[in-house]
């Protein structure tokens, strides 16, 4: 038999079932809480040429050439260096920043970083803070987590969802989008489909000591109940020529040619959020990895990375949820404290972090967990300030803890399943107080 006369006896087994049955479920758009974004600089970035801003010491080789020429400048509370965009994007967010300086990764290894950085353990297994988000907050949503490439492990507790093509998507959700010769399938086999997903769907609730958590767990029902969320966000995806392009640096001294699709990204990953269908996002900027003639390589990297946020911010704004936004920027490690041979810089595994979010007392503070060379020194957990005698190291555990317990998923399920045990309680989400010194 073919496939379309399959399809047309399907259709005809289900013609009285109703197309629109829908078992009870949180609807996407009854979600108003927080949002959140991770934005990933892939390849080991260079804090002393943004956050962390370092100048040159005496007696020893020199850690930035800008430092040659500038001195450091400071945005509110905030320090930063002078060096590729940070100007504009400073001034503009300081009052919204928490950076997070000191932060050591234990590794000069991308993948050992990478896992590090972004779950808070160094070997794998746990998932994504954005997973957990994902699975406490949207777990009943469409696409509750988005991933554009980069390191997004789930651990089980939820699924992310590829959003690179949008055309793939309006071909799924939408075939009535599309002309008829790019579609994956017709409006008849669609309708066809449909009405067989939720006969399922029917069946599955009325069959005997069936669990609950099976109906819900069922790929053909949740098929069913994402269809109209999928669609409401593909309705919403611009025509390609209102998407953000693919930004290209051209050929650098280095010989390296960089591209970047980060603003696509962040535009995606905003009308996800907008129309209901998405909580959390994986944003990623790759190319950071600069052993060669770093300071142009880096330059025009860190421009995107802040540009690409500075729009996020922006299209949030015009989409209506900027209020509801958390961002968290930050890579596999750091680069050295020194230029090599190639006048570039190697692994180090020092990094830092920033987080960002609007009208909060926590923000426009630094917490400085770095010396003049870029050597990590132990913070106070409760004070934030150094402490030789009863603080500790800042690790990627220390921050995922302390987002987890602000954004409220430090008991939930997923948390649960995956613990920091044996790890400081940091203070970097409470509202400072005098004697903290801020």
């Amino acid at each position: 038999m073919k496939r379309r006369d399959v399809l047309k006896t399907l259709a005809a087994a289900t013609a009285g079932v109703s197309v629109g049955f829908r078992l009870p479920l949180a609807h996407a758009e009854d979600y108003s809480g927080k949002l959140f974004v991770f934005v990933q600089a892939d390849g080991g970035w260079d804090p002393t040429c943004f956050c962390d801003p370092k100048t040159n010491v005496r007696g020893e080789p020199a850690i930035t050439h800008w430092s040659e020429r500038e001195d450091v400048r400071q945005a509110g509370n905030i320090p930063y260096a002078p060096f590729a965009n940070n100007e504009s994007f400073f001034e503009k967010y300081y009052d919204r920043m928490l950076v997070i300086n000191g932060v050591d990764a234990q590794t000069n290894s991308h993948t050992v970083g990478i896992t590090h950085n972004w779950s808070g353990r160094n070997s794998e297994g746990f998932p994504t803070t954005t997973a957990l988000l994902a699975a406490h907050y949207g777990g009943a949503l469409p696409a509750p987590y988005l991933s554009f490439g980069g390191f997004s492990r789930t651990g089980g507790v939820t699924r992310y969802t590829r959003l690179d093509n949008p055309d793939l998507l309006r071909n799924i959700a939408t075939p009535e989008m599309t002309p008829s010769d790019d579609r994956y399938v017709s409006e008849e086999d669609w309708e066809a489909l449909r009405a067989y997903a939720d006969e399922t769907a029917r069946r599955l609730v009325a069959a005997p000591n069936l669990m609950p958590g099976a109906v819900y767990r069922s790929s053909l029902y949740r098929s069913a109940m994402a269809d109209e969320g999928l669609k409401r966000l593909a309705y919403a995806i611009p025509p390609e020529d209102q998407l953000e392009p693919w930004e290209d640096s051209g050929a650098l001294p280095s010989g390296n040619d960089y591209g970047s699709g980060l603003r696509r990204q962040a535009q995606l990953a905003v009308l996800g959020f907008r129309t209901g269908v998405s909580v959390s996002a994986d944003l990623f900027l790759g190319g950071f990895d600069t052993h060669a003639t770093h300071d142009p390589d880096a330059e025009w990297l860190l421009s995107n990375l802040a540009d690409s946020v500075d729009y996020l911010w922006d299209y949030a704004e015009t989409q209506g949820v900027a209020d509801r936004m958390v961002v968290v920027i930050g890579s596999d490690f750091a680069r050295t404290n020194f230029y090599n041979a190639q006048d570039g810089k190697d692994h180090w595994p020092i990094g830092s972090f920033v987080v960002m979010e609007k009208n909060q007392s926590w923000t426009n503070r630094v917490v400085d967990g770095t010396d003049a060379l870029q050597f990590a020194k132990k913070v106070n957990p409760t004070t934030l300030q150094r402490d030789e005698a009863g603080g500790t190291i800042i690790y990627p555990k220390h921050v995922h803890k302390a987002l987890r317990r602000y954004l409220g998923i430090a008991d939930s399920a997923g948390a649960v399943r995956y613990p920091f045990n044996n790890t400081e309680d940091f203070t970097f989400f409470e509202t400072p107080v005098a004697s903290h010194g801020w």
